[in-house]
């Protein structure tokens, strides 16, 4: 077993704090490398949402619905409830005879803090819509309202839409069998299982061999806005590389990443959950493997905006 990735934390010239990091990468070949603990499990949390968002495409509804490649970015989003977000979401589920209510991921206020202030001024409460999974969610929606699925409790683990085509979509890709596992409970609602760390990075790779994956991963790349938003690291990634690659955080300190025509794909974990960790060790996996996508962190600054401290990776 390697090394992990070792984040630093800088104030000023003095290391301050350090986040080990877990690292696999995966060839569409089923090559696996990696620092750290490759094979150590994780909760993949909102980095796996391009494989749940799978069926999706699979089962024909996108086409039955006409989605667009900024609906289908949403359906693999984490989005920061900015109001193009907001707006899209609910135009969504308009068109497949739904609205807002319909959504079982619970509100909370927008992740932007921009679009939350807005939100106060003008006297409104944050509903489903905000929530940053909403996309996701319209996505189980129009599979099940395509496949004639009773949508109440389209979030439980048994519900057939989950069962019969999310999980199997996951088991698919990652080459696991959930069968005698429990999955616990995501942020949004829905079943999260734990992976291991290079079948995560596996799966990403897999999809990318097939036409779904390639269409999601293709509308997450020419709609990085509505995968997260301003100034979040995946939309900014993508804005950079074009159609190169496609990547998206998760809580709790995952991200991955695939290029897409090739298949590689890596994942990568802090070991101790730090989003800040978890950026730093994705870009630099990106320029360890060739694809620099010229993007960089910005500065630690203190209240006034002085710049004073920054994050760097070491092995």
């Amino acid at each position: 077993m390697s090394p992990p990735v070792v984040v630093e934390v800088l104030r000023g010239h003095v290391v301050e704090s350090r986040h080990e990091v877990d690292v696999a990468v995966v060839g569409a070949d089923g090559h696996r490398s990696g620092f750290g603990n490759p094979g150590r499990k994780v909760l993949a949390r909102s980095a796996i949402k391009p494989i749940q968002a799978f069926p999706l495409v699979a089962t024909g509804a996108a086409d039955a619905f006409d989605l667009s490649q900024r609906r289908l970015a949403l359906s693999c989003a984490s989005h920061n409830g900015e109001i193009g977000h907001v707006d899209e979401v609910v135009a969504w589920l308009g068109d497949i005879g739904l609205d807002p209510s319909a959504l079982e991921c619970g509100a909370h206020p927008p992740l932007d803090a921009s679009a939350s202030q807005a939100l106060v001024a003008a006297g409104m409460n944050p509903g489903a819509q905000h929530n940053n999974c909403s996309g996701k969610h319209s996505g189980f929606l129009t599979t099940c309202v395509h496949l004639g699925l009773d949508p109440a409790g389209y979030i439980q683990p048994d519900h057939l839409v989950q069962r019969d085509h999310v999980t199997k979509a996951i088991e698919a890709a990652c080459e696991v069998s959930l069968d005698d596992e429990t999955p616990v409970v995501d942020g949004c609602g829905i079943p999260v299982w734990e992976l291991t760390l290079d079948a995560l990075a596996g799966g990403w790779a897999r999809i990318a061999t097939t036409d779904e994956g390639r269409r999601l991963y293709a509308a997450m790349a020419a709609e990085p806005f509505f995968v997260a938003g301003s100034g979040r690291l995946s939309t900014r990634v993508m804005q950079a590389e074009g159609a190169t690659c496609a990547v998206k955080g998760g809580a709790e300190g995952v991200f991955c990443g695939v290029h897409v025509e090739s298949g590689l794909a890596w994942a990568v974990k802090a070991r101790d959950g730090a989003g800040r960790a978890a950026e730093a060790a994705l870009l630099w996996v990106m320029r360890d493997l060739g694809f620099d996508p010229g993007v960089e962190l910005e500065p630690l600054t203190n209240a006034a905006g002085r710049p004073v401290g920054a994050l760097r990776v070491r092995l």
